[in-house]
């Protein structure tokens, strides 16, 4: 719904003499604007593993569970939600419900998991988060291509391994002549020209203060750039593809060569090269005289660091994987927990890396193989009943460090990759949070509902052999809201 106009009451108390407000609207107008501009900072943060605390502590004040559709507001107006249980309890809670009955579900999802539209082979697993029961499972521990469902366990894996605070440091080094910057490239994708113009502004900075009269550079600088962190090829085995850019430990934007931040677009060939020309001219505008084009090379030895740039927390990153599916993200999060275990920084490293974790975690890995961490690569192969476990391990209240796999799992007709999905009508609008997965002829979604009885589950429908992705999606949903709705038991 539209928030409210808190001036559209005062706009009518005009004198009637001249138009103008009388003094003592004007008054009140003062006030209700500190009122409101006070409520607008408390409510505005801080930021709490995705979530802002202010915003989860209303929401758990508030409890509504009714179900009652209130009207669109204004004729044109956006279509407001029904109010409804929560998409996720309150953190730290549990419910007092009996669990759902396997045997009824078990009659309810039976008819829908043999819909044609899925294709000749389905694979499902549901399970009750609190008690990790399985509800439901056919196929549950059969191997299946994933497509982009492989996405949470590269997002468990990278939290568990490196937590939900870690930030990737992109770095500037001078060499201890001060003739040559290296921009070093620590395996952020999400590098941003804002940054490159921060980073260029400490670097000259630092040069200034190595000049003998302090206001200018000391001398032209050549320019290097280090990718050194990751090892390996650069190329998905999918080849050259607009889904994702060549992944390399140095990148500005994902390599887009437009201005879109998710989805399929143009990529460059040469992510890490743009970026250090990228910096060169930011270096050149804050004063710094660059010399010949810039080259992949290493820092010297006591080279220093003059300029830092940190990555949005973890927790954002995996969100923002998550919610809009992007891979880019998804193989830096791989190669980020390789780092961190000691593996190579490669995709048969990273591999190793994440299935290492999640074994740490107690995920069954039996018949998994995981060749990258986005789902691009059709030879990735994960179970329903591994990615369950996955999605009930994130919904541990002893592992809060991992909710972000939950907050980030797109909210039906409303974000992310399932904003198109859930049209206006449909029951599960609102209340499933999943991810999708989707190449030729493979569909999947996995994800979380709270049930009728006030339960969380976690599900994860894996499909193949499907025609199209216009039929297999809508059976999917169907199968996901589904677990929303009471059985007969």
């Amino acid at each position: 719904m539209r928030p409210s106009d808190p001036w559209g009451r005062l706009k009518v108390l005009k004198n009637r003499h001249n138009g103008s407000y009388t003094w003592q609207v004007i008054a009140g107008s003062a006030t209700l604007g500190l009122v409101v501009a006070a409520g607008a900072v408390l409510a505005a943060g801080p930021w709490d593993n995705g979530q802002r605390k202010a915003e989860r502590a209303l929401a758990v004040a508030a409890d509504r569970t009714g179900g009652a559709h209130h009207g669109r507001p204004t004729p044109d107006g956006p279509r407001p939600a029904p109010s409804a249980p929560a998409v996720l309890p309150a953190l730290g809670t549990t419910t007092h419900d009996a669990p759902r009955d396997a045997a009824a579900l078990r009659d309810t999802l039976a008819p829908l998991i043999g819909a044609p539209g899925l294709g000749d082979k389905v694979a499902a697993s549901v399970i009750d988060t609190a008690t990790g029961k399985q509800l439901y499972g056919s196929g549950a521990t059969t191997p299946m291509t994933p497509a982009s469902t492989i996405k949470i366990a590269t997002a468990t894996a990278a939290l568990s391994a490196l937590g939900p605070d870690h930030r990737i440091a992109t770095t500037v080094a001078l060499s201890p002549d001060a003739r040559t910057l290296t921009l070093v490239g620590g395996g952020d994708p999400t590098l941003s020209r804002a940054a490159l113009r921060s980073m260029a502004a400490d670097a000259a900075k630092a040069l200034r203060e190595d000049g003998e009269d302090g206001a200018d550079p000391a001398g032209p600088v050549r320019l290097a750039y280090d990718t050194s962190r990751y090892t390996g090829p650069v190329l998905h085995p999918i080849g050259p593809n607009e889904n994702i850019a060549p992944v390399t430990a140095l990148m500005v934007d994902e390599g887009r060569l437009n201005d879109t931040d998710r989805g399929p677009a143009k990529r460059t060939d040469d992510p890490a090269g743009d970026a250090a020309r990228a910096f060169a001219a930011q270096l050149k505008k804050a004063g710094v005289k660059v010399t010949g084009t810039p080259r992949e090379a290493r820092p010297a030895d006591e080279s220093r660091t003059v300029a830092t740039h940190r990555s949005a927390p973890l927790a954002a990153l995996v969100e923002r994987t998550l919610t809009n599916s992007d891979n880019d993200i998804a193989e830096a999060l791989a190669r980020q927990t390789a780092i961190a275990k000691g593996e190579s920084a490669d995709f048969a490293g990273a591999r190793r890396a994440v299935t290492n974790e999640l074994k740490k975690l107690k995920i069954p890995v039996t018949g998994a193989h995981l060749a990258d961490g986005s789902g691009l690569d059709r030879e990735d192969r994960v179970t329903p009943a591994l990615l369950t476990a996955l999605l009930a391990r994130a919904a541990d209240p002893d592992r809060p460090g991992l909710r972000p796999v939950l907050t980030g799992l797109p909210i039906a007709g409303f974000s992310g990759t399932l904003g198109g999905r859930y049209q206006d009508g449909s029951e599960g609008t609102g209340l499933i949070r999943a991810k999708t997965g989707t190449l030729n002829g493979v569909n999947s979604l996995a994800g979380t509902v709270v049930d009728p009885r006030g339960r969380l589950l976690a599900f994860a429908f894996l499909a193949s052999g499907s025609l199209s992705a216009t039929e297999a999606e809508p059976a999917l949903d169907a199968l996901a809201t589904a677990l929303a709705r009471p059985t007969a038991e």
